[in-house]
């Protein structure tokens, strides 16, 4: 996710792939391996001194290193920051875990849900009476670690720019999701957050924030935190101007839920959206990735587009000025391409010697989605 980030926003990326698949994450063909767009791949054998070695010399030419391995796997390999650092001392190494470079869970497996779990973000978040919801792997993998990896390579390069030293990033996901957490963390210390699963505001506990289901069993989302937008709301819904005295009472939030549940029951979703639409009732319909394509605001924006045949999100954020390229989809490179990729990174009497080692310690490339 990081290496999409950056790649989206114009960074030259090469990944440097394992020969065989990891047998790590869903596997997909390739066009549908969304966040490897953007970049190229060759393949190599890190076991083999020639591939270590060509792996350094690209490291003198590049600002950032980005690994994802177990804590001490590339300083076994012979590629860690000592080593890459020695060749080129303003490098940024970025360093993606989930529980972080050390601690006493450092060296040992885990995925997203388990990182979220142990941060408090997990326990926070399902519904009165439920076991906590999986936030997909968005709010742990892609957020807590992705995003935060990019944001920490961003920064260690601006400062390696002005120090002319460059420094290692460690992202733990338990770090970023944490970091995240801070707002929930604040209002836990001023007694304006408990730890009861569907009792507060933003968790489902409160009724003006919340999902509603439709006549027609579709789904829309209500979110009007502040009195003026829940007068908004209730005053186009037609409920009296006294019902926000419900909203201020949390004794009596179970009435309020039952008035909003009730009225929303009573219409059509596309009668909701045609009233509540384009207002300041803090309103949105519930909708599936097929049906967000088509929404009006994502439709303006392009917010979703279609490259090569396959649906997917544009590259974000958005620039005035340098504005991002259209993604170009995944692939496997042929090994025909290797001297084109390898052409960006090293001066062109070095390449035969470059392909040579590839072709030594590579055999056949396969793309993983790890």
């Amino acid at each position: 996710m990081c290496g999409m980030l950056l790649a989206d926003l114009g960074a030259t990326v090469l990944r440097v792939d394992r020969i065989e698949p990891s047998g790590l994450g869903v596997e997909r063909p390739i066009q549908f391996n969304l966040i490897m767009r953007n970049r190229d791949t060759v393949a190599l054998d890190l076991k083999a001194k020639p591939a270590i070695e060509l792996v350094l010399r690209l490291v003198q030419e590049a600002d950032v290193l980005i690994e994802g391995f177990r804590p001490g796997v590339t300083e076994r390999l012979g590629l860690g920051p000592t080593e890459c650092m020695k060749r080129n001392p303003v490098l940024v190494y970025g360093r993606v875990t989930g529980w972080g470079q050390d601690g006493p869970l450092a060296k040992y497996a885990g995925h997203d849900l388990n990182y979220v779990a142990i941060t408090g973000a997990l326990a926070a978040m399902g519904r009165a009476g439920a076991l906590p919801t999986p936030p997909l792997n968005v709010v742990g993998d892609f957020a807590g670690g992705g995003l935060f990896l990019a944001f920490g390579i961003l920064a260690a390069v601006i400062e390696a720019r002005h120090s002319g030293k460059g420094q290692v990033v460690d992202a733990g996901i338990v770090d970023g999701v944490t970091s995240m957490m801070t707002q929930f963390f604040g209002m836990k210390a001023a007694g304006l957050w408990t730890d009861k699963r569907g009792d507060n505001i933003l968790d489902s506990g409160a009724p003006f924030y919340d999902v509603y289901e439709c006549a027609d069993g579709q789904l829309i989302s209500i979110a009007p935190i502040e009195d003026k937008f829940f007068l908004e709301l209730i005053r186009l819904i037609g409920l009296p101007q006294s019902t926000v005295e419900l909203k201020k009472d949390k004794r009596r939030w179970s009435e309020l839920r039952t008035v909003l549940a009730d009225t929303f029951a009573k219409q059509p979703s596309g009668h909701w959206r045609e009233l509540l639409e384009n207002t300041d009732a803090c309103f949105a319909p519930v909708l599936t990735m097929d049906e967000a394509r088509s929404h009006p605001q994502l439709k303006t924006r392009k917010t979703l587009i279609e490259v090569a045949g396959v649906v997917q999100p544009a590259p974000a954020p958005r620039f005035s000025r340098s504005v991002p390229d259209v993604p170009k989809p995944p692939r496997v490179h042929d090994p025909e391409d290797y001297e084109k990729i390898l052409s960006r990174w090293l001066p062109r009497e070095e390449l035969a010697s470059a392909l040579e080692t590839i072709k030594a310690t590579s055999g056949r490339v396969l793309e993983t989605s790890g």
